[in-house]
C-alpha cells in the first residue's frame, strides 16, 4: 500500500516529461556540427517537431534507403553527390517536391522530375600535409598524384562507402569514356593511383588524423572539409585546385518516398535551404551554396576566391548514374591493393 503514492508520483513525472512531438528522421553525411546547428534552428521555429538525424556516409545512406524501401524509416535524405540521388531516382526511392526557390538553381543543380535539388557545391581538391610538402612541391593536377615520388604517401578514403570518393573515381572514369569511348584509361589511372596509395581509410576522421600524423601526406578530398581543417583545427593541411579542372559535386536534398511525415519533411527541406540557413552554413561550416540567388558579398572571402579559380570538369551525369556501381565493383575486385604488391 505504501508503494502506491511513489508509483503515482513517478507516473505523474513521466507524463509531464513525455515528448509528444512529431519525430522527423533525417539521414545525412553532413556531420554532427552542421546537423545540430540546423536541428536547433528548425526546432526553435517548429517546436512541435523533434528532428532526429543519423550521420553516415552518403553511399551508406543510399544503401540504407534501398534496404528500407518497403518500410521507410527516414523522412529526409540531406546530403550526397548528385549521382547518388540520380540512382535513387531511377530506383523510385524519392518523392518529388518542388521547393519555393526552384527557379534559383541551375539545370545541373536539380533533377528534371523534381526528385532532388542541390543545396551545396562541393569542389574536389588535392590536399597535402604542409609540414611535409611545400606549396611549390605539392601536386598541381590529378596526374601529378601518380608521380612515383608519392609512392606509399597517398591516403584515400575508402571509396566503396564514400560518395565523395566514388564521385572522384567516377569522374576520372567518365572522362576516359568521354575521350575514348572506353573506361579502360580511367581504370589504368586508378591502377597507378593504387600503386601510390598507402591505405584506404575507413572514415574521414581517420583520414584527417593520419594526414596530420604524416602517416600519409597526400590525399584527394572535398574542398570545404579541407578548408575547415585549415581554419579550425591544428592539422597542418593545404589544398590545390587541380589545374585541368575538377569535379564540382552538387550536394542534394530529397524527401524519401513513403515518408510517414510529408508535411514535416517539406518544412525541414525548406528550412535548411532558405537563404539565412545557406549563408550561415557558408560562414560557420564552410559550405558553398548551390542556389544562384545568394548574394556573393554575403559569402566568406575564401569562397569568393575559390569560385573565381575553379574550372569545373565536365562530367556526364547520366553515364555516372548508369555505370558507377559497375565501375566501383570492377575497381574493388581488380584494382584495390594490387599496385602496392608489384
Amino acid at each position: 500500500m505504501r508503494r502506491w503514492p511513489a508509483v503515482a508520483l513517478l507516473l505523474s513525472v513521466l507524463a509531464c516529461t513525455s515528448d509528444n512531438r512529431t519525430v522527423l528522421t533525417v539521414y545525412s553525411p553532413h556531420g554532427k556540427e552542421l546537423l545540430e546547428f540546423l536541428e536547433k534552428g528548425f526546432e526553435k521555429a517548429h517546436p512541435d517537431i523533434d528532428v532526429q538525424w543519423v550521420d553516415m556516409g552518403s553511399q551508406e545512406v543510399l544503401d540504407r534507403v534501398r534496404a528500407e524501401k518497403d518500410n521507410p524509416q527516414a523522412d529526409v535524405w540531406f546530403g550526397a553527390p548528385a549521382e547518388a540521388f540520380d540512382r535513387a531516382t531511377r530506383e523510385n526511392l524519392l518523392e518529388p517536391y518542388i521547393p519555393s526557390w526552384s527557379n534559383a538553381i541551375s539545370v545541373e543543380g536539380r533533377e528534371n522530375g523534381d526528385h532532388w535539388y542541390g543545396t551545396y557545391l562541393t569542389p574536389e581538391v588535392i590536399a597535402y600535409n604542409t609540414q611535409a610538402v611545400s606549396a611549390a612541391n605539392a601536386p598541381k593536377d590529378w596526374d601529378d598524384v601518380l608521380d612515383p615520388r608519392w609512392k606509399g604517401k597517398v591516403l584515400i578514403r575508402d571509396p566503396i562507402a564514400s560518395g565523395t570518393m566514388r564521385a572522384i573515381f567516377g569522374a576520372i572514369i567518365a572522362r576516359s569514356v568521354g575521350k575514348t569511348g572506353s573506361p579502360e584509361a580511367g581504370f589504368e589511372w586508378l591502377r597507378r593511383l593504387d600503386a601510390n596509395t598507402r591505405e584506404y581509410v575507413l572514415n574521414p576522421t581517420i583520414l584527417y588524423q593520419k594526414i596530420g600524423r604524416q602517416e600519409g601526406i597526400i590525399t584527394l578530398w572535398d574542398m570545404p572539409d579541407i578548408a575547415t581543417l585549415q581554419q579550425r583545427t591544428g592539422i597542418p593541411v593545404g589544398y590545390v585546385i587541380p589545374s585541368s579542372g575538377t569535379p564540382v559535386l552538387v550536394d542534394g536534398i530529397a524527401i524519401v518516398k513513403g515518408t510517414k511525415h510529408p508535411k514535416e519533411a517539406r518544412l525541414y527541406y525548406e528550412f535548411v535551404t532558405m537563404l539565412p540557413a545557406l549563408i550561415a552554413a557558408a560562414d560557420q561550416f564552410l559550405r558553398i551554396p548551390a542556389r544562384t540567388d545568394v548574394p556573393v558579398t554575403s559569402l566568406p572571402r575564401w569562397i569568393q576566391d575559390a569560385k573565381s579559380k575553379i574550372k569545373p570538369m565536365s562530367v556526364d551525369r547520366q553515364v555516372m548514374a548508369e555505370h558507377l556501381d559497375e565501375w566501383m565493383k570492377y575497381w574493388d575486385t581488380n584494382i584495390r591493393n594490387r599496385g602496392r604488391k608489384q
